[in-house]
């Protein structure tokens, strides 16, 4: 089974995040993704993030932090998402090879029709933006 490796970008902005839905000309077609792309050989994840974003979106963006990477099979490959928190640096979004984008609340992420190698990612995301807002004390 063909296996690879793929970098994806949460790019928060203003307490949403951008989500991307895939062409009808792609695998996965109309599945809802975090953007990204092929890590290729020998190149960093990050890098690869950085160029996917341009290439795709025209974006330029800024990484902030790695969430846990994870592996989904589907019927005919398997995908190890390797996902990045980030912001946008600068640049005009226009979408290259996907058919819409939305701007979520994260809480809001779940109803949508997503690539099942995203969910786990969707969750790891939620859980621990839920950790970094959370405060415990007294006040």
């Amino acid at each position: 089974m063909k296996s690879i490796q793929v970098a994806c970008a949460i790019i928060e902005n203003g307490g949403k995040v951008l989500t991307t839905q895939r062409s009808s000309a792609m695998s996965l077609p109309l599945k809802w993704e975090f953007p990204g792309g092929k890590i290729e050989p020998g190149e960093l994840p990050e890098d690869c993030l950085r160029r996917e974003l341009i290439e795709e979106l025209g974006l330029y963006i800024s990484v902030d932090r790695a969430l846990p990477p994870h592996t989904h099979s589907y019927h005919d490959f398997t995908v190890t998402l390797y996902p990045f928190v980030c912001t946008i640096a600068s640049g005009d979004m226009i979408l290259h090879e996907h058919a819409a984008f939305a701007w979520v609340s994260p809480e809001k992420l779940q109803p949508l029709d997503w690539a099942e190698a995203d969910l786990p990612v969707i969750d790891d995301y939620q859980r621990l933006s839920d950790k970094n807002t959370t405060s415990v004390g007294k006040p």
